[in-house]
């Protein structure tokens, strides 16, 4: 299982974004919730608001969940991969009947 923690402009893109996942079997579970945002920018401290997209999914969808979020933002983001060192059986189960392993190992076929 991974997670990924998603950084965007907006309410609407998570939501774009996380329903085109789900629509394509490439996650079980998004979450969006609003943030603020701290940062150096050409030598300047900014503050401003963001959106985190947090994505629930197998492992080897990297390259897909990146092209569905390139598909919808045209600017840098942060996208990190994250692995839980556990999860909880009822969760995981859900997991596999909704984004089969085969999905995950095409490159393997």
């Amino acid at each position: 299982m991974k997670l990924y923690y998603v950084t965007l402009n907006t309410v609407d893109e998570a939501r774009q974004i996380g329903r085109s996942l789900l629509e394509q079997q490439l996650a079980v579970c998004v979450n969006w919730f609003p943030i603020t945002c701290a940062y150096r920018w050409e030598g300047e401290i900014t503050e401003e608001p963001e959106v985190v997209l947090m994505i629930k999914t197998q492992s080897g969808l990297q390259t897909e969940i990146e092209q569905a979020i390139r598909d919808r933002i045209s600017y840098t983001n942060f996208i990190a991969e994250i692995s839980p060192s556990h999860v909880n059986e009822g969760f995981l189960g859900w997991l596999n009947r909704e984004v089969p392993y085969e999905v995950t190992n095409k490159e393997a076929q």
